[in-house]
């Protein structure tokens, strides 16, 4: 169902043995097995871990790069299926019954944990409300909305502004400090993005006209920023519950605007298309690319984690060469170099 089942006997044994150690994050004593033991191992004690949002990996270690280029390649696939289902499902009917089927599938494996930080939810609701509400009910639902009005390249260009919108919005609000090589790194990622999107041809930059749904994408934008940003105030709770309990707070704040939408929107049928699309986007972009996307930011930062949103269109374009036939051009090529590149400027 999502990435950590790809090797369910192996983590099964990994938290049995993580129950030996310090419940901390990160296990120093067992780093080294646990690798060994299989790549998802420094992740399945992530899930393991109760403390989640004061400790970072102490050396280098590939998993929250990997896991963070998962999130991107999810969330590709869920601006292409929306752009391929505008004519089967409204765009908060799609946004409402993602977020619902998400916390059903979550549910079986989350609820114990989010009955144990019950007191720690109340503790902290207010951030874990504006958590949900700019992450989860707003951020994706814009999307799908903004896919009826604008274009590919409209929408794929503005995401590639995320990572310097999450920057500033650090530097505002918790005066984190940006070297000149890092926003070197910045610059690249946003070059070799746009190239991609572009089609080698930064020419038609003065050909795009923004719609509504480029505002739309905009905004977007600006909210899943505020999202990242303020994960590191997130209260220490199992990531299972946090995720559980923003899904379903999504979901719940969505609820009257679904509402609406079916009382005056003429009516859609419930085919198996439809019913595919929503588990798509409940398992994947939902499950997976949050569980993933949250696990990197806590190690790396949000500055760093940002600029792997680059991928996206990049991602895209891949998709397009598959599932549309199109050719790779030697556009993609350099894009991916420049993305590739501005990262390492960044981590550095």
């Amino acid at each position: 169902m999502f990435v950590i089942a790809i090797h369910q006997e192996q983590l099964d044994l990994t938290l049995n043995l993580s129950d030996t150690c310090d419940t901390r994050w990160p296990q120093r004593c067992d780093r080294q097995f646990y690798s060994a033991l299989n790549p998802f191992a420094e992740f399945a004690l992530y899930l393991k871990s109760s403390h989640t949002n004061s400790h970072r990996v102490e050396k280098f270690s590939w998993r929250p790069y990997f896991l963070l280029t998962v999130a991107p390649l999810c969330w590709a696939g869920n601006i292409v299926l929306a752009r391929g289902v505008v004519d089967l499902i409204p765009p908060v009917t799609l946004a409402f019954w993602r977020w619902t089927v998400a916390s059903l599938l979550l549910w079986p494996l989350a609820h114990a944990y989010a009955k144990r930080d019950w007191p720690l939810f109340v503790r902290h609701w207010k951030v874990m409300l504006f958590l949900s509400l700019v992450g989860i009910s707003t951020f994706n639902t814009l999307i799908y909305m903004a896919v009826h009005t604008t274009t590919a390249i409209n929408g794929a260009l503005i995401q590639t502004t995320m990572p310097a919108v999450i920057i500033l919005i650090s530097l505002l609000a918790f005066k984190e400090k940006v070297s000149r090589l890092q926003s070197l790194g910045v610059a690249l990622c946003i070059i070799g993005a746009g190239l991609v999107v572009l089609r080698g041809r930064f020419s038609t930059v003065s050909d795009v006209s923004f719609v509504r749904g480029d505002l739309l994408m905009l905004a977007a934008v600006i909210l899943y920023a505020l999202y990242s940003a303020f994960l590191q105030r997130r209260p220490s709770i199992h990531p299972l519950s946090f995720l559980l309990y923003t899904f379903a707070l999504g979901a719940l704040g969505l609820l009257p605007l679904y509402l609406l939408e079916i009382m005056y929107s003429p009516p859609f049928v419930v085919n198996v298309e439809v019913v595919a699309s929503v588990l798509y986007v409940a398992a994947f972009p939902s499950i997976v690319a949050f569980f993933c996307w949250n696990y990197g930011v806590e190690q790396i930062g949000a500055n760093r984690a940002g600029l792997f949103i680059n991928f996206i269109p990049v991602f895209a374009s891949i998709m397009a060469i598959v599932w549309l036939g199109e050719s790779l051009r030697a556009f993609h090529l350099v894009g991916m170099l420049l993305i590739l590149s501005g990262m390492v400027l960044f981590n550095r």
